[in-house]
């Protein structure tokens, strides 16, 4: 393997592997990182408050951007494999 196949590599399997942070959902939002967290909390916690608004549908924009990506990924890695 090369060094250019080996760095392709792990650009590929970075990009398989990564996920949305509560930052992004937060920014997504429009709302802080804390009030996704105690979003996500159990409904019995003291901390606990309910989700944002019109979380369905940023959640849903952000599966769809990631799936996307996906998407894009496989079809390069489709690509470089016919080589």
């Amino acid at each position: 393997m090369t060094s250019q196949e080996a760095a392709e590599f792990r650009k590929a399997t970075d990009e398989l592997s990564a996920s949305d942070t509560h930052e992004d959902v937060a920014a997504a939002l429009g709302v802080s990182v804390q009030a996704i967290r105690q979003a996500r909390l159990d409904t019995s916690s003291a901390n606990y408050r309910n989700p944002p608004s019109g979380w369905r549908a940023a959640v849903a924009d952000l599966a769809r951007r990631r799936a996307a990506r996906l998407e894009k990924l496989a079809g390069e890695l489709e690509e470089a494999a016919g080589e």
